[in-house]
């Protein structure tokens, strides 16, 4: 059933590159494995699956003893300032640093490791209060600002849309922060690069492709609902 249901994800995500105009291999596949058993990831996994993205850190610390080593993790949920030091080093890019002070404890708890981290910035594009993340308009001082860590690399920006039952409502939402990307990535700024845009989820990924995504993150559409 996940080998299916996974093929026709990809499936989709070819047929709206085609419809863009872009090529499938611009499109990164996160398998949103959060709640699910480490069985069904070994199941995704058979099928092709590399990225895997969770949401609460206790998971990721758990589960990435016991799978593959050539799995890449991504940190996509909410990260606590207290939690970072337990995911760095296992997450290859963190999608959800949502303010300045989780972006300096990134770079404090990586100076001590000695690590670098790739990064991205959330962008709560359609200003919802139950979401975290930067609104636009504070996003180029974040990027100038984080910019200057040594240990830290903005690679692009990640947004949540909100949970609508017509995917189309979200493509404005897409179609700015693709604009917004484009805009701060011809800044030329130091350590920054906006090669990444990580947007769309189950319910629109298919809208996010067609808008420049380059990383959609797919959970119930991979593994069924919870």
């Amino acid at each position: 059933m996940i080998k299916d249901q996974l093929e026709e994800v990809r499936e989709n995500i070819r047929r709206a590159c085609a419809r863009a105009g872009r090529n499938p291999d611009e499109v990164t596949l996160i398998a949103v494995s959060k709640t699910k058993p480490v069985p069904m990831l070994e199941e995704a996994y058979d099928a092709g699956a590399r990225d895997f993205g969770e949401n609460k850190v206790q998971e990721l610390v758990a589960k990435e003893p016991q799978l593959p080593e050539d799995i890449r993790w991504h940190m996509i949920g909410h990260l606590q300032r207290n939690k970072v030091h337990q995911v760095l080093g296992k997450a290859v890019l963190i999608h959800s640093v949502d303010s300045l002070r989780l972006a300096e404890q990134i770079e404090a708890d990586a100076a001590k490791k000695g690590l670098d981290v790739d990064i991205l910035l959330e962008v709560n594009v359609a200003r919802e209060e139950s979401k975290f993340g930067f609104f636009l308009e504070e996003v180029e001082d974040a990027v100038r600002t984080i910019s200057a860590f040594p240990h830290v690399h903005i690679r692009g920006l990640m947004t949540i849309a909100p949970f609508v039952e017509n995917p189309e409502e979200n493509r404005e939402i897409f179609k700015k922060l693709y604009q917004f990307a484009v805009d701060i990535g011809r800044k030329n700024i130091d350590n920054v690069t906006m090669d990444v845009l990580s947007m769309g989820m189950t319910g629109d990924y298919q809208v996010a492709v067609e808008e420049g995504a380059t990383m959609v993150r797919v959970g119930t559409g991979i593994f069924g609902a919870r």
